[in-house]
């Protein structure tokens, strides 16, 4: 259907789209949180709890990263790392992955996260609390909750193209670009002739 000014068209859709988003958070703030047991991870300077990854606070955002063989949730895992001084004002903030502990910090270096990692080594906690049921390394967020040292899942979601976690995806569309692009480690293009040899350089 084709219409007289398409703009108007997409307006109404944002409207609606925003509406229905505000409809979202009130039932996830009306959502009856469940009890978790208190998991444990492990970091490069021993093993972390559940209750340990709060730091205090009583609310946890809990990333679940498929680890360094993903380069959609490398690019996820960069947009978070801007938001880690505004989460962490007021909430604890981490990620979790397979990955070892020692292959973790290797890659968060290399990346420059600033968020606190663990792993989970894909076992009980990854099965437990997946955010897609019936997959144990589905990458998406976890939102708990601790009263005393109890602790509760409110809420979680998937992580995939076009969602509302990575603003690159809202980006993309507005040159009217959809989920047909393709995420990578690096954009560094290796030119035809390199001013100093070339020798040893990776292509």
């Amino acid at each position: 259907m084709l219409y007289a000014n398409p703009a108007n068209e997409i307006q109404k859709l944002e409207n609606q789209m925003y509406e229905i988003y505000q409809k979202i958070t009130i039932l996830r703030g009306d959502s009856a949180p469940q009890e978790v047991k208190n998991y444990t991870f492990q970091t490069e300077t021993g093993d972390v709890s559940l209750l340990d990854l709060f730091a205090g606070k009583e609310t946890l955002f809990l990333i679940h990263n498929m680890g360094q063989g993903c380069r959609y949730c490398t690019m996820w895992a960069d947009g978070l790392n801007g938001f880690v001084d505004h989460l962490e004002s007021e909430f604890a903030f981490a990620m979790v992955s397979k990955d070892s502990a020692t292959e973790q910090r290797r890659f968060s270096n290399d990346r420059g996260w600033r968020f606190r990692m663990a792993s989970h080594n894909g076992g009980q906690y990854i099965k437990d609390q997946t955010v897609v049921v019936g997959e144990s390394n589905a990458p998406g967020i976890v939102c708990y909750v601790r009263k005393g040292e109890k602790i509760f899942r409110k809420n979680s979601a998937a992580f995939g193209p076009g969602d509302q976690y990575c603003s690159f995806w809202n980006i993309i569309s507005l040159a009217g670009i959809d989920d047909s692009w393709v995420a990578q480690f690096s954009y560094w293009k290796r030119p035809q002739k390199l001013d100093d040899g070339g020798v040893g350089v990776n292509p």
